[in-house]
């Protein structure tokens, strides 16, 4: 089943293509990872599902609807976003943090507690930590926050812009073990930009490959592996 679709989606920057003519549809309760080099229009992607950009020619829809930019704020409600840096504030508590949207949503405060223990359990976050702020984390300690704040509304999407390339080696793996256990008790789709073709093996369903903003090759990860599209995704990912 498929929660987001994209038909024949361009966007121009100028005189530039960010997307060219792009379709393409996201499976449900999978994580789909997004690779390419750096300009190929990955991150573009992610911006126009969320509605941070509207795109220049074609539909995108979500939930079976075609996004209304009127109501946006009402879409964007059921996608959590997590980024590279993971953008906590830092004059708010961990527990604050993550609370947030829990708060703006009017979300009870007994659920809100519930649900901030629960994330924090999942990624190994000790509850002595909600009351530290976050320059008194380390790297990733903020991440694994940034990654429960996004998770707090149990979004039915989830997007992830180069979410862990900040972390050194040993974290990231660490910080990989827990979001992959935490899509196993919560399954969901998610949608994640990558440098790192690596990571984008360890913890994708399918594979997604952009070169200058067409997609050069979509689907099942070990169909995308055992059969490249072109020469361009043989030599892209190398011998795996």
């Amino acid at each position: 089943m498929s929660i987001v679709r994209f038909e024949s989606v361009s966007h121009r920057y100028d005189n530039t293509y960010a997307l060219s003519g792009i379709s393409f549809d996201i499976r449900e309760n999978k994580i789909t990872a997004i690779i390419g080099r750096s300009g190929g229009g990955k991150s573009t992607i992610l911006q126009v599902i969320n509605g941070l950009i509207k795109p220049t020619a074609g539909n995108v829809i979500v939930f079976d609807n075609k996004l209304d930019y009127r109501r946006i704020n009402d879409t964007r409600l059921k996608m959590g976003y997590s980024v590279q840096g993971t953008g906590l504030f830092p004059h708010l508590s961990v527990n604050d943090n993550i609370a947030l949207l829990g708060k703006i949503t009017k979300m009870g405060r007994a659920d809100i507690e519930r649900r901030v223990d629960t994330l924090m359990g999942f990624v190994d976050l000790k509850p002595s930590y909600k009351t530290r702020y976050p320059y008194e984390l380390s790297g990733g300690e903020q991440q694994r926050v940034g990654l429960c704040r996004s998770m707090l509304l149990n979004p039915p999407i989830f997007l992830l812009d180069e979410a862990f390339a900040a972390l050194d080696p040993a974290t990231k793996n660490e910080i990989h073990k827990e979001f992959l256990r935490l899509q196993d008790f919560e399954p969901r789709t998610i949608v994640m930009v990558s440098h790192d073709i690596n990571e984008a093996l360890k913890l994708g369903d399918d594979l997604m490959i952009i070169e200058n903003g067409e997609m050069q090759q979509y689907g099942i990860k070990e169909e995308v592996l055992s059969k490249p599209a072109n020469e361009f995704v043989r030599k892209y990912l190398g011998d795996r």
